[in-house]
């Protein structure tokens, strides 16, 4: 008999999540906990590929893994570690190295476009072998599936790549990893700027919610959440604002949004982010 199919996924240690995450991939994780041997992991060896404290990087560390939990991975169900724990993965990321093209990695976008924040003098080899080290992470377990947003997907073809190459010359070893894509997920947009991704590394602290916050502060940061002039309710790219606040009553309460523009037919924006707020703060119960 089969068993169940391999999915492994992890995220950085920031310190405490956001309701992006959390609503992005979190309580998807939690969803597959049953149906898949899911292995989920901090990684905090992904994190030092820019400048970090270190006593802040320990803190933040286990305050993400409480926050795995808190979110509902049950440990007796999944595996939950933190990556350096596990010394296989830097040992086989060095292994891929070797079988790792300057090039393809050099066409990385997402190290193009951090690598344009940074002084060329500055970007360590860590950052820009990156997707090697998250490779070795899928690769080492075996994975059948991974959980992946469009910022993830080119690394996970590299992935792909890399254990192509190593099994054409050493016969086969790794399990060819597929992105699992999940019909349910809506990305998760900042309250100040609806046009961005919600970040915990934006210095406004009103453009995100964390896991860890008050009721009384998700309430105020929904209400002080940007919107538009336009005045009505609607689910579209011209008011992403509301997209946003929509996406995220639509995420949580299952209901559809066209259902939801119905229900605010007439009623003002203030109502919806408090009915919003409303319901993040009931979803994030302990």
């Amino acid at each position: 008999m089969e068993g169940k199919k391999i999915i492994f996924s992890g995220m950085q240690p920031s310190g405490s999540l956001t309701l992006g995450n959390y609503l992005g991939a979190l309580k998807n994780w939690v969803a597959l906990q049953d149906d898949y041997d899911c292995f989920y992991c901090v990684v905090d060896m992904h994190a030092i590929t820019v400048p970090k404290e270190p006593k802040d990087l320990r803190k933040n560390t286990y305050e993400v893994l409480a926050n795995y939990i808190a979110a509902g991975l049950d440990p007796d169900r999944v595996t939950l570690f933190i990556q350096s724990h596990v010394s296989a993965h830097a040992e086989l990321s060095w292994i891929l190295n070797c079988f790792t093209y300057y090039g393809e990695l050099g066409r990385m976008t997402q190290f193009k476009d951090k690598s344009k924040k940074q002084d060329s003098n500055t970007i360590t080899a860590g950052l820009f072998t990156y997707p090697v080290l998250m490779a070795a992470d899928i690769l080492l377990y075996q994975a059948d599936l991974v959980p992946v947003g469009e910022d993830q997907r080119q690394h996970l073809e590299i992935t792909r790549d890399i254990a192509q190459r190593f099994n054409n010359r050493f016969g086969e070893t790794f399990n060819i990893p597929e992105p699992y894509i999940s019909t349910d997920v809506a990305k998760i947009m900042s309250l100040q700027d609806p046009e961005s991704k919600m970040s915990k590394s934006d210095s406004n602290e009103n453009s995100y919610i964390l896991l860890t916050d008050k009721p009384d502060v998700i309430m105020k940061k929904f209400k002080r959440s940007v919107t538009d002039s336009v005045g009505v309710v609607n689910y579209s790219d011209d008011q992403p604002g509301i997209k946003n606040l929509i996406n995220i009553y639509s995420k949580i309460t299952n209901m559809k949004p066209d259902t939801i523009v119905s229900n605010y037919e007439g009623k003002g924006y203030a109502r919806l982010k408090e009915d919003v707020a409303e319901v993040v703060i009931e979803e994030l119960k302990p």
